[in-house]
């Protein structure tokens, strides 16, 4: 089992700058992505951003630019610096984890945080 524990979340106005972090403990594989998503109201969850245990990243086109994901592995920790936020970027934001086995494309285990709030709002 994994835990995944977010946190960095609250109200920032639009152009403002906010920092996630997720820590993750308990059984995670060498091969890994990590990564973040979001569910607004009324929507379902989509993708933001992940990141591998080699370093590939994916980004949302409607983050590039503007949210930058980072890990440190050792601390099983990983990040999402989000600069130049606006109101369609308000969500619950969730961390997310997929342990993969070496050669498997599909995921062995999927994990999920229980989410924060980001708000962004005059």
């Amino acid at each position: 089992q994994v835990q995944l524990v977010e946190s960095g979340g609250g109200l920032v106005q639009p152009g403002g700058s906010l920092r996630l972090s997720c820590a993750a403990s308990g059984l995670i594989f060498s091969i890994n992505t990590m990564g973040w998503y979001r569910q607004a109201p009324g929507k379902q969850r989509e993708l933001v951003a992940t990141l591998t245990s080699v370093g590939n990243t994916d980004y949302d086109s409607s983050v590039k630019g503007r949210f930058t994901i980072s890990r440190e592995n050792a601390k099983n920790m990983v990040y999402l610096q989000m600069n130049s936020l606006k109101p369609e970027d308000t969500a619950v934001y969730y961390c997310n984890l997929r342990n993969f086995r070496p050669g498997n494309p599909s995921p062995q285990n999927i994990y999920w945080g229980q989410g924060t709030q980001v708000t962004v709002s005059p």
